[in-house]
């Protein structure tokens, strides 16, 4: 390694461990909730998913929550099991599957996600607006770029 460039790449590598430490810090700030619930992160992911923008399908929702089509296969499964949301055939396509959730999933995660969005909001608390506006420019702006 050798020259500027090799600076900048020693500054992403910090800058990308602090992420992925300040992301994990978060994630425990969240998990006792979510253990007492009896979910994961991706089940609830799920759960805010439907919550938040209806009826979706699988294929949406493994875009959505970045996971693979088997994992939330998985998710899913478990997630009705509960009985906390159904699956529908789409009578559009035949081949896909619409995942909807059911009262009991709807009266669940919309009696859930207030506390899990303060248990966030406490975590990032060493945040000014100012600042978490300026973040999520910078994630979006970064998630763009690695994804191209």
């Amino acid at each position: 390694m050798h020259g500027v460039d090799d600076q900048r790449v020693l500054d992403a590598v910090r800058t990308y461990v602090k992420l992925q430490r300040a992301s994990h810090a978060i994630n425990a700030r969240t998990e006792p909730r979510l253990t007492q619930a009896g979910l994961t992160h991706t089940q609830l992911g799920v759960l805010e998913a439907l919550l938040h923008l209806g009826p979706l399908t699988q294929r949406e929702l493994t875009r959505k929550l970045l996971t693979s089509p088997g994992n939330l296969t998985d998710v899913i499964d478990k997630l009705a099991k509960r009985a906390l949301v159904e699956r529908h055939r789409c009578p559009e396509d035949r081949r896909s599957v619409r995942v909807v959730l059911t009262p009991a999933g709807q009266s669940f995660i919309a009696g859930l996600f207030p506390d899990h969005a303060r248990d966030i909001a406490h975590a990032m608390a060493g945040l000014s607006a100012e600042d978490l506006a300026s973040l999520e420019r910078m994630l979006r702006q970064l998630g763009l770029h690695a994804a191209s």
